[in-house]
């Protein structure tokens, strides 16, 4: 029998452009040759869910698209022509999964779409009003790597009143939501969306300093396909009055876009982006300097207690804040810890780490931050963040109301930060910023040479250890200093390849 040789390079190439690398293996089960060497092609289409984004009939939104500049193209599905698009859709609002059968307003679609037609130009698009859509989209072609959508609210008044920002995310399966309520005070309600074209079904998890709340209504939650459903959490138990809860969204079938939209009656509101995976370490980047409160909620997922060294990464070095240096995170409970007067006046970030390195335990972790006293208080939050391993970037940066944050918890690192071009006119500016290991520097002067408009802001590593980043913006509105901060999450905008050819043998 006569053995061929069979090259599958090709095909495993055009399905990691778009999914990512599957291993392969030969007929008889063994692993296929390693690869010696790997390079990085851009992907070839992306998708993304921004939630409707206020219930407010005074609220501003904002859309900000942008795709920054790539050194490689993504070409298209073989035997394919396809013309590159970044659009946004709008999504049906179903009813809300909380026992009521109430139905959604009518979606009111913004005024023009965000899309994006050349990469390196951010474009805007504005919406008004509480019956705003969620809306679902995606990228291909050259449009598609490191497509990036910013959702940027203002309600100047109301229960829901602040400045609301949140990076709209991929669809997944799993996500993680620490600093999430039931108090009282507090309207809690996590968005969950469907950009595809069968329904999906989704399960939300509630846990608070006593382990699982009572739930119900929270197995098999239905969102049908292209459709967005809210949960309002403090329907789903009644063991209500929590003030810390983590929020665990898993899905059976398909796969949603989540987000925790979060409204204190007496502090502001925000949205709580999803937590990084858990990990027994967590940077949580960004601290503003004027923090008035900061308070840490962690949670343990696995069978074992998490015992946490906390520390504030700050320009000169890491510090034990006063009175908060551990935390003790019993298994499938939340805990939390207030740390009064953290940054004193400075920018920082907070380092959780296990306090013996022999015993790690994974951990999902968010901070709870107020700017502002009395009546004049605003509220944000940040969830423990990735380091950025290829590229990241956080739309809708405004002139002098930008603060950018760069957390390298390890060893030295190397970043390229770049300003794009205004969304109304400017030219693109690149820095190279060294973070020396174990420090926190912060950026609020690198914006785009006459800019006109908003800008985006892209952070690439270059060298050296690891780097966790945030933007802060601060639009501060009738004494209340409205702010929102968004962590950097890796873009995907590349997959990791073999460049050498692997081949199996095969018999015929």
């Amino acid at each position: 029998m006569k053995r061929t040789t069979l090259s599958l390079i090709a095909g495993a190439t055009a399905l990691a452009a778009v999914t990512g690398f599957a291993a392969l293996t030969a007929p008889d089960g063994t692993a296929a040759p390693e690869a010696k060497a790997t390079t990085r092609l851009p992907v070839e289409r992306v998708g993304l869910v921004c939630p409707a984004p206020s219930t407010s009939e005074v609220a501003e939104t904002l859309y900000t698209s942008y795709t920054p500049t790539s050194t490689g193209a993504a070409k298209g599905s073989p035997g394919k022509t396809e013309r590159p698009t970044a659009l946004l859709r709008t999504a049906t609002s179903a009813p809300p999964a909380d026992g009521t059968g109430k139905t959604g307003k009518k979606p009111k679609a913004p005024k023009a779409p965000a899309t994006v037609t050349t990469p390196g130009k951010p474009v805007t698009a504005e919406a008004e009003g509480g019956s705003v859509p969620a809306l679902t989209g995606s990228a291909t072609g050259t449009l598609a790597p490191g497509w990036t959508v910013q959702q940027t609210t203002v309600v100047p008044a109301g229960g829901a009143r602040g400045l609301l920002g949140l990076g709209c995310g991929a669809p997944d399966t799993d996500f993680w939501f620490p600093a999430a309520s039931t108090a009282k005070d507090r309207q809690d309600y996590v968005h969950l969306t469907n950009p595809d074209d069968t329904a999906a079904v989704a399960d939300i998890e509630l846990y608070g300093p006593e382990g699982l709340l009572k739930s119900q209504f929270t197995e098999g939650i239905p969102v049908p396909a292209h459709s967005t459903v809210p949960v309002l959490l403090s329907t789903l138990t009644s063991e209500t009055g929590r003030r810390d809860v983590t929020v665990h969204v898993t899905t059976r079938s398909g796969r949603v876009g989540a987000a925790v939209a979060a409204a204190d009656d007496k502090l502001g509101s925000d949205w709580i982006a999803p937590a990084a995976d858990p990990a027994s370490t967590a940077v949580l980047p960004g601290i503003p300097a004027d923090a008035t409160s900061v308070r840490l909620v962690a949670f343990a997922p696995g069978d074992d207690d998490a015992d946490l060294k906390v520390q504030l990464v700050t320009a000169t070095g890491m510090i034990v804040p006063a009175g908060g240096g551990s935390l003790h995170v019993k298994s499938g409970m939340t805990a939390s810890a207030d740390l009064p007067d953290l940054t004193r006046g400075a920018v920082g970030s907070l380092l959780l780490t296990p306090s013996d390195p022999k015993k790690p335990t994974p951990v999902v972790a968010a901070l709870q931050v107020v700017r502002g006293k009395g009546e004049n208080t605003e509220i944000a939050f940040i969830p423990a963040a990735a380091a950025v391993s290829a590229r990241a970037t956080v739309a809708d940066n405004r002139a002098k109301a930008s603060t950018l944050s760069l957390t390298a918890p390890g060893g030295d690192a190397r970043v390229k930060v770049t300003a794009s071009a205004g969304s109304e006119g400017g030219t693109p500016v690149s820095r190279t910023v060294t973070v020396k290991g174990g420090t926190t520097t912060v950026l609020t002067d690198l914006a785009p040479e006459g800019l006109k408009g908003s800008y985006a802001l892209t952070v690439e590593p270059v060298s050296g250890g690891k780097v966790h980043a945030a933007r802060t913006l601060a639009l501060p509105e009738d004494g209340i200093p409205m702010f929102t901060v968004q962590t950097f999450v890796d873009d995907r905008g590349t997959v990791e390849l073999p460049t050498a050819h692997q081949n199996l043998g095969v018999l015929d």
